[in-house]
C-alpha cells in the first residue's frame, strides 16, 4: 500500500482511505450487494465502471448541488476506481427519487396506494410512471441489516425542518437532471439514490456514487411495457437470477445468497458496461 494512506471503513461496495494529506480516497471495488447482502462473487471492472460513470454525471450536477470531489493524486494500485474527496459529515439518511413504480415502492403502492406518504391513482402496476418524481427517504442501515422508510415527520424529526426540504430539493432536481440527459440516450431512469452530507463550512455536497447501475435503475426506453418486469442496464438482472428457482434462495430466510455462476458475471458485467456507453456516449475499454 501508498506510504501515508490509511484504510479508515470498509461498505458494501467501496474502500476509504485517508491520505497523510487528510484527503480521503473513495475506492469502488468489484464487490456487488442485493437485498442487503454482499455477495461473494465480484464482477470484473464493476469498480471502475461505477467510478468513471459517477465522475461523468457528478461535472453534469455541480450547477444543482456541489460535490466531494477535490483535486489530488490517485496512488496507482487504485487507478481508475478511485475519488478524492473532501470529509464530509454524512446526513444519515438515503435519499431516494422515484419517477416510475417498482421496487418497495411498489410493494407500498400495492398495499395501501401510497408510496412516501404520497396518494397515487388506482391502476397502476409494475413499471408505470408516476404522475411526478416522488422523494422516498430511507434510514440509513448498518451492513446486513436493511433500511426503513422514513415518514416526512420522522425525516424531520431526525434532521431539522430546513435539512429535510433541502434533501428533498437537491434529491430530485439531481433524479430530474439525470432522467432529462438520459431520456436523450433511449433510458429511462426508473428511480435513483443519493447520499449528501457537510463539509466543514457547513455546504450540503452530493458524495458517494450518484446515477450509477448500483445507485439507480435503468431500463431501455423502447422495451419499457408497464405491467412486468423491465429489461434492465442495473443490478436488478443479479436481483432476479437471486429470486429465481435456478438460484434456489430465500431472501428472508437469513442465509446468505449463493454465488453467481459465470454466466451471471459476464452478463451483468455487459450490462454494466452497456449501462456505461449507453449514457455518456463513450466507448468502455
Amino acid at each position: 500500500m501508498t506510504p501515508g494512506l490509511r484504510h479508515v471503513y470498509s461498505g458494501k461496495v467501496r474502500e476509504l482511505y485517508r491520505t497523510a494529506d487528510d484527503v480521503l480516497l473513495l475506492v469502488a471495488t468489484d464487490r456487488i450487494s442485493a437485498f442487503d447482502y454482499v455477495l461473494e462473487t465480484p464482477i470484473p471492472e464493476k469498480g471502475k465502471i461505477l467510478t468513471q460513470l459517477s465522475l461523468w454525471w457528478f461535472s453534469r450536477l455541480a450547477d444543482i448541488v456541489p460535490n466531494h470531489l477535490v483535486e489530488a493524486p490517485i496512488p496507482a494500485e487504485f487507478a481508475g476506481r478511485a475519488m478524492a474527496c473532501r470529509p464530509l459529515s454524512m446526513v444519515p439518511v438515503e435519499c431516494v427519487a422515484r419517477g416510475y413504480l417498482t421496487g418497495t415502492g411498489l410493494a407500498d403502492y400495492r398495499r395501501d396506494g401510497v408510496v412516501a406518504g404520497v396518494e397515487l391513482p388506482p391502476g397502476l402496476s409494475d413499471g408505470s410512471q408516476l404522475p411526478g418524481p416522488i422523494f422516498d427517504p430511507d434510514t440509513k442501515a448498518p451492513q446486513g441489516e436493511h433500511d426503513q422508510n422514513l415518514t416526512g415527520a420522522e425525516l424531520t424529526a431526525l434532521v431539522g425542518a430546513d435539512v429535510a426540504a433541502e434533501l428533498a430539493r437537491i434529491t430530485l432536481a439531481v433524479y430530474q437532471r439525470g432522467a432529462d440527459l438520459a431520456a436523450g440516450r433511449g433510458i429511462i431512469v426508473a428511480d435513483t439514490k443519493i447520499e449528501l452530507g457537510f463539509d466543514d463550512s457547513g455546504v450540503l455536497r452530493l458524495a458517494d456514487e450518484v446515477l450509477t447501475p448500483d445507485s439507480s435503475r435503468f431500463w431501455p426506453a423502447d422495451s419499457w411495457q408497464p405491467g412486468r418486469s423491465q429489461v434492465s442496464y442495473d443490478k436488478q438482472f443479479v436481483r432476479d437470477w437471486l429470486t429465481s428457482p435456478e438460484a434456489g434462495w430465500d431472501s428472508h430466510s437469513g442465509a446468505p445468497p449463493p454465488p453467481l455462476p459465470d454466466e451471471i458475471v459476464e452478463q451483468t458485467r455487459q450490462t454494466y458496461v452497456a449501462a456505461y456507453e449507453g449514457i455518456t456516449g463513450l466507448r468502455w475499454s
